[in-house]
């Protein structure tokens, strides 16, 4: 799947029209870099962020049973049910921030039949477990890809500007850890954490079972970000790294969660890097692959407040600033408009 991405540029005017504001130079430190690279991906000096979307795709992983993670499969349903009843963490959060949220069935072992708020987009109950064999085939993988790109394709044409990304599947931070490390060549043990709570036994069992997964698949250091993603990949995962890149094809601004949201942007930014340029990191996981992610992509999140729950929560939380960002360029008086004096 290859997407005409363009590197991100910059825009005459946009530095001035962000300096010329009334403060020093700088002194918004962090919300000046992001307005900065907001008016670069749209290439204007008055940025709009309109019809806000989250999307959470969902999706289960054939190696779950055999205990990588602290919760049995039937969570990833039982939990794609509270988004769409509107209990779970990010569905307050998307609510009070003003996100308009959605749940994708990417691949989730479960009939939900149609519902308000879910976009079918199953690609099959689960993928294989990839401790025997690969997760999905190619075929599987490159429909993952394009399911998440039309998603993406549909809500660009509602005037979507920002897309945030979260994902739920139990599971998925072992395939997290796989992909980190075969990607960012970080070794296995530093990848690999304890996920939805397991305990040290827990934890030693889950490392053991993707260094076997590791051995049987044996890929080169250099194989091809794609081929990877077919071998640990989830659904969800694989759908999401499609989105992505159709995501910065249209030129939104997209909103980085934590370390399973990365993963699929790693696989993203090792096929089109350019993709890089279009993202918000919203926050700083507590899950260990999570530091060897960002180094990787050289990213600096806006937040660290220890969370490690997924969903899209570090995204939705961040928002807000993202917000501000765009709301100073636009609003905020310069010093020509005050009739402030500037610095000598």
């Amino acid at each position: 799947m290859k997407l005409t991405i363009e590197a991100i540029a910059p825009l005459p005017g946009l530095q001035a029209r962000i300096d010329g504001k009334t403060k020093p130079p700088g002194s918004l430190g962090e919300l000046e870099r992001l307005a900065l690279q907001i008016g670069m991906i749209q290439q204007s000096l008055t940025p709009s962020l309109g019809q806000p979307h989250l999307l959470v795709f969902a999706g289960d992983h054939g190696a779950a049973p055999a205990g990588i993670s602290a919760y049995p499969q039937e969570v990833t349903w039982q939990m794609v049910e509270n988004f769409l009843a509107g209990g779970a963490a990010i569905s307050v959060f998307a609510r009070h921030n003003g996100l308009r949220l959605q749940v994708v069935d990417a691949g989730v072992a479960h009939d939900f039949g149609p519902r308000d708020g879910l976009i079918d987009a199953k690609v099959a109950s689960g993928t294989r477990n990839y401790l025997v064999q690969a997760a999905m085939s190619p075929a599987q993988r490159d429909q993952a890809l394009a399911h998440g790109a039309a998603i993406v394709d549909g809500l660009a044409g509602q005037g979507c500007r920002v897309i945030g990304f979260g994902e739920m599947g139990i599971g998925n931070t072992a395939s997290a850890s796989l992909l980190t490390h075969q990607l960012t060549g970080t070794p296995l043990t530093d990848c690999v954490g304890r996920g939805t709570g397991l305990d040290d036994a827990g934890l030693a069992r889950k490392q053991a079972l993707l260094a076997q997964a590791a051995k049987r698949a044996n890929l080169p250091a250099d194989a091809d970000a794609l081929d990877v993603l077919a071998e640990f990949g989830g659904f969800e995962i694989a759908m999401m790294s499609g989105a992505m890149l159709a995501a910065a094809a249209h030129r939104m601004l997209l909103l980085i969660d934590g370390f399973i949201v990365t993963a699929a942007l790693l696989v993203a930014a090792r096929h089109v890097p350019a993709v890089r340029d279009y993202c918000v990191f919203c926050h700083r996981s507590a899950e260990a692959g999570h530091q060897a992610q960002l180094r990787s992509l050289a990213a600096e999140p806006l937040l660290d407040l220890g969370l490690r729950l997924g969903e899209g929560t570090g995204a939705a939380l961040a928002w807000p600033l993202v917000r501000a960002a765009a709301a100073f360029v636009n609003e905020m008086a310069s010093f020509a408009s005050a009739g402030v004096s500037e610095q000598l």
